[in-house]
């Protein structure tokens, strides 16, 4: 086991339960235990896992939580309300339910703000007060840890500042280790987080947390907001998911906290992690990583004007507020219009290109990206295609395994509304002719299995790669109703991914020079030698 932090500043995760209330979401018992592992992997100290008794698929998850997941680092937290008015805490079925889970901690959920506990809850101000004790000290009785959730606190305080500090003292004098003030609408800002937070803090001497939705955009500094008054519980959720437009971002809350503060919440070496595990939790819940999200985004740590890049060249700390590796992402140049001699440079380094102190070369390779992205060509996002452009340039000769003598695709219109989709190519390849044809779902298909069914007897490795996206955009035409299309292509082969670009007058020659570039640098990337 690595070595842990102590208990006396908690990271909390909300992902499995307040996360999964983002539109879009819908994670099956198995995502659920998937994710625990990669959160205890990260090393955050308790991760709440829904609410057992509310619906079968939570209850289930604690279940095989406690029997499949060997926990190495954080504590699993069942979540549900306090007692209902006029019920004893040991007689409430949904409290029973709570233990029944078998966590060792239990997150409860109470009414701060008065209009909610008369509104909502429908009984006396008193009596939710007693609600709140009687549960704290009926959990704490059956050997739980108890943490307590002041929903709407910051509303509730703004309407009645002191009903909503008794709610805190009740929860705190009953016992509960922490209690986590709520921005449940997600409306504060930091200065007043700050303010609502240090007269809390001093007026019930509570250990107090922060739950931050990100409403106005402010769920990461608000979060940071309460540290500095004095909270020691941060609530957050990966990626920054959740209901409406989401929570506190944990990483970005995290990264800081170590960072920034210089304050250890994670076991020695887990923020190296950090970058992976979020895209991996990305990966459970099927959505795109967001590729600027701070530390782990692809582009939080990439460069693009030339300006930036001669400052780089020198020193990277002076346009990078940390080390990319610090949080496990790695810093990008982008190669575009924008570009100048040290972007190139730094851009053939990261390739393992030597351009040596060739000034000339340089000069060119600028002019030519310029040229080329004038006309629509974009390598920013198209990195396989740069490095095969720089390698011809560096070399006086275009890295290329087959000659192309024609190719042509044809689309059928047929009678019953269906579509027949053909493509021929002719193509020299170590000194054979080849004539191949096939049939796909579209005409870029059957283009990619055309040069396949022709390629493969010859490069057997382009077998291990498959296309895995492709983007069309039309960019703005010159003359009238004319226009340029611009096609990406991502390709993979298991053990990585490249992206290459391709432009022209319609979208079925811009698909075929990126599949072109896709095929050439994935032969290259396998070791082939276009000379044997």
């Amino acid at each position: 086991m690595k070595d842990l932090p102590d208990d006396s500043f908690h990271v909390f995760d909300t992902t499995l339960r307040d996360g999964a209330q983002r539109e879009g979401i819908n994670l099956t018992v198995v995502d659920k235990l998937t994710i625990a592992r990669h959160l205890d992997d990260f090393g955050v100290g308790f991760i709440e896992g829904g609410w057992p008794g509310a619906n079968p698929r939570d209850t289930e998850f604690f279940a095989r939580a406690r029997a499949e997941i060997d926990f190495k680092h954080a504590q699993l937290v069942a979540f549900g309300a306090t007692r209902k008015a006029g019920v004893r805490a040991e007689d409430d079925a949904q409290v029973r339910a709570l233990l029944e889970s078998g966590a060792p901690v239990i997150t409860l959920v109470a009414k701060s703000h008065d209009r909610h506990v008369e509104l909502a809850l429908r009984t006396t101000l008193e009596e939710n007060l007693a609600m709140v004790r009687d549960t704290v000290a009926h959990l704490r009785s059956q050997g739980r840890r108890v943490f307590l959730d002041c929903e709407h606190f910051f509303d509730g305080y703004r309407a009645n500042a002191p009903y909503a500090k008794q709610v805190v003292s009740a929860a705190h004098e009953a016992g509960a280790e922490v209690v986590i003030l709520c921005d449940t609408n997600g409306g504060m800002l930091p200065g007043q987080i700050d303010a609502v937070v240090r007269t809390v803090l001093a007026d019930t001497g509570a250990r107090l947390g922060i739950h931050a939705q990100d409403d106005t955009g402010c769920a990461v500094a608000n979060t940071l907001a309460a540290v500095d008054a004095g909270a020691t519980h941060v609530q957050c959720t990966a990626n920054g998911y959740g209901e409406r437009v989401g929570n506190a971002n944990l990483f970005p809350v995290v990264a800081a906290l170590e960072l920034k503060y210089g304050r250890r919440v994670l076991p020695e070496g887990a923020l190296e992690e950090m970058t992976r595990i979020s895209h991996a939790i990305a990966e459970v819940v099927n959505l795109t990583p967001s590729t600027h999200q701070p530390y782990v985004g692809v582009s939080a740590f990439a460069h693009k004007a030339g300006l930036h890049a001669s400052a780089i060249k020198i020193d990277p700390d002076l346009y990078q507020h940390t080390d990319p590796e610090r949080v496990g992402n790695t810093m990008r140049m982008l190669v575009s219009d924008m570009a100048g001699r040290a972007s190139i440079e730094l851009k053939g380094k990261e390739l393992g290109i030597d351009l040596g102190d060739d000034r000339a070369l340089v000069g060119r390779i600028v002019e030519r990206v310029k040229e080329r992205e004038l006309a629509g060509y974009t390598y920013e996002a198209a990195d396989a295609s740069f490095e095969l452009l720089l390698r011809q340039e560096v070399e006086g000769r275009p890295r290329r395994f087959f000659r192309v003598e024609s190719w042509r695709a044809i689309v059928e219109d047929r009678p019953d509304g269906t579509h027949a989709n053909e493509a021929t190519v002719k193509l020299w390849a170590k000194g054979e002719r080849i004539v191949a044809t096939a049939e796909g779902n579209g005409p870029v298909n059957a283009l990619d299995r055309a040069l396949r069914v022709g390629l493969e007897r010859i490069y057997p490795q382009l077998a291990t790669m498959e296309l895995v996206d492709y983007k069309v955009r039309i960019l703005e035409g010159k003359h009238g109703t004319e226009s340029t299309t611009r096609v990406l292509v991502s390709t993979a082969d298991g053990q990585g991914e490249w992206s290459t670009v391709g432009v022209g007058e319609n979208v079925i020659a811009a698909s075929w020079q990126a599949l072109d570039d896709a095929y050439a640098y994935g032969l290259l990337r396998a070791g082939v030698d276009p000379r044997e």
